[in-house]
């Protein structure tokens, strides 16, 4: 999307506020979803759950790639795509619980983390080729066509949790149980062991807001930072969308630093680093606009990458799961990635308004004291470490 919406703007006449309503409308809606199915995928598996998803979407993007520009059919397509793609990361944080032990959560998290910057990285740079040679609708065609390929993978692979395939829980150590082939299920506490999990934990809310903040931050340059460089760096599409591949590459090896660098040297601390780095992100938002050419402006946007979805990953995959536990992981993740996009559609509309409004100037100014929130919320975990719990 954010690689098109040039192409959008300019067939259409919509305006920049119009345009981020279209945004926020996936935003909302992905935050709903994940309210909902982060707890579906503990009742249901993450198999199933995310297949329906990737098919959902891949049915709407190809619609979308459709539209005749009518502003309420596309707000209510691209929320519904929210919809659908919420049905992905909850079950899939669930699975790295229930296959990986917490000590090598942070690790699994990591590597975790890098799926949605390289695949972000991946389809702005299709994106980028793609409409440069065929126009904005190929660049909702052809990821799909991609992503339905990528469900069939999911769905013959994917294994919800060792049970399932006659191996022991993580918990359990009795040689017995690994030479047991019987299948087992990975059973479902109900719903009222994982509301409590979510809903009475008051360090799940503080993680909540503090990816509230940060995914303004995050979607903020993710959503319109190819425009930026269209408008004010006067770059062709097609150079922006490759240039802004630096910024979710930068940060796939955030997240891996994240992941390593908390179980090694803050012995599975996350909020410390996590604070560390928002702190600095900050500082980078308002030197980015200020960067004088551009192999400084790019290397300011790779080391805002890296700050962004190193505690990304982390509030998002590892402190769920260990906040949550494994047996509601999901739903932790669910509720704490919901927030988040609370905040993303807020950057969606707020952004846009912001643009319309004033200047690139006010947008900085806005993602940066998001920034510096987020961190301070972070600051409010600084002691907090996993502990030991009956099912990790």
């Amino acid at each position: 999307m954010s690689i098109a919406l040039p192409g959008i703007m300019e067939e259409y006449g919509i305006s920049k506020v119009a345009m981020g309503g279209i945004l926020t409308s996936l935003f909302a809606f992905y935050a709903v979803g994940q309210f909902i199915n982060g707890q579906l995928g503990d009742k249901f598996g993450s198999r199933n759950l995310i297949v329906v998803g990737i098919l959902g979407s891949v049915l709407l993007n190809i619609a979308f790639g459709f539209s005749s520009g009518v502003l309420i059919a596309m707000i209510v397509i691209w929320g519904l795509n929210g919809y659908f793609q919420a049905m992905g990361w909850g079950p899939s944080v669930k699975i790295v619980a229930n296959w990986f032990p917490s000590g090598l959560r942070g690790k699994a998290a990591g590597i975790l983390g890098t799926s949605y910057q390289i695949g972000n990285a991946a389809s702005w740079a299709l994106a980028g080729f793609v409409i440069g040679q065929l126009g904005w609708r190929w660049g909702f065609w052809m990821p799909s066509i991609v992503f339905a390929l990528l469900g069939l993978h999911w769905f013959i692979r994917a294994r919800n949790a060792p049970e399932e395939v006659g191996l022991p829980t993580i918990e359990q150590e009795d040689i017995e149980e690994i030479n047991n082939a019987t299948i087992k299920k990975d059973c479902h506490l109900g719903f009222r062991y994982t509301l409590k999990q979510t809903l009475l934990n008051p360090k799940v809310w503080i993680v909540g807001c503090g990816l509230f903040f940060l995914n303004i931050v995050r979607y903020g340059f993710l959503s319109w930072a190819p425009t930026y460089m269209f408008e004010v760096q006067k770059a062709t599409i097609s150079t922006a969308a490759f240039k802004a591949v630096a910024f979710p590459l930068a940060g796939s090896l955030g997240a891996l630093s994240a992941g390593w660098f908390s179980d090694k040297f803050f012995g599975s601390r996350r909020a410390p680093l996590a604070t560390i780095m928002l702190l600095l992100l900050a500082g980078f938002v308002g030197l980015y606009p200020h960067a004088s050419n551009w192999m400084l402006s790019l290397v300011c946007l790779m080391v805002i990458g890296f700050l962004t979805f190193g505690p990304h990953m982390m509030m998002v995959t590892a402190m769920p799961m260990e906040l949550g536990t494994r047996k509601a992981a999901s739903s932790a993740t669910g509720f704490i990635d919901g927030m988040g996009y609370i905040g993303a559609a807020i950057t969606g509309i707020g952004t846009g308004w912001l643009l319309d409004t004033f200047n690139w100037s006010a947008a900085f100014y806005f993602w940066l004291v998001a920034a510096v929130v987020a961190g301070g919320l972070m600051l409010l975990l600084w002691n907090y470490k996993p502990g030991e719990t009956e099912y990790q």
